[in-house]
């Protein structure tokens, strides 16, 4: 059975958490790539970002629809869901921005398993992690790649 290890890409291009969005946004479109691993500087990931990360800045923010009981005034969605909206929306760099923790796979986790993480959680792109650094990348473009082999 194929492994990350089979089909990944190990020329990783990565990112800081002190990158610019407009600069991650030029990598992923130049480089055709869904998502960008963010690395500290001891090159550990702490983070991803990914298209839809920075697509969340030109969209419009949903102002919460608030109600009364009894005199208190409740919001319709968590202030917190919505302090995160506008920090997104707001970001300037990638740390703003990034998913922080992301899902990862190993060399060594089946293709199988790569699927199924991507179909049920919507990612399009997975880190691939050995003793906590990058050593490359799964997109569902390199899963589609084992169907034509």
């Amino acid at each position: 059975m194929l492994t990350a290890k089979d089909i990944m890409s190990t020329n990783v291009i990565t990112v800081t958490p002190d990158t610019d969005i407009p600069t991650a946004a030029r990598l992923m479109v130049d480089n055709k790539f869904n998502g960008l691993p963010v690395v500290d500087k001891n090159n550990t990931l702490v983070g991803i970002i990914c298209q839809s990360d920075l697509i969340s800045q030109q969209k419009k923010l949903n102002v919460p629809t608030l109600f009364t009981v009894l005199d208190g005034i409740i919001p319709t969605r968590s202030m917190f869901d919505l302090d995160s909206e506008v920090r997104k929306i707001a970001a300037s760099k990638v740390s703003e921005a990034m998913t922080a923790l992301p899902k990862t796979v190993r060399p060594s986790t089946p293709i199988d398993e790569i699927a199924s993480l991507m179909v049920d959680s919507q990612f399009h792109t997975l880190p691939v992690v050995e003793d906590g650094k990058v050593v490359g990348v799964v997109g569902k473009e390199d899963i589609l790649r084992t169907l034509i082999r």
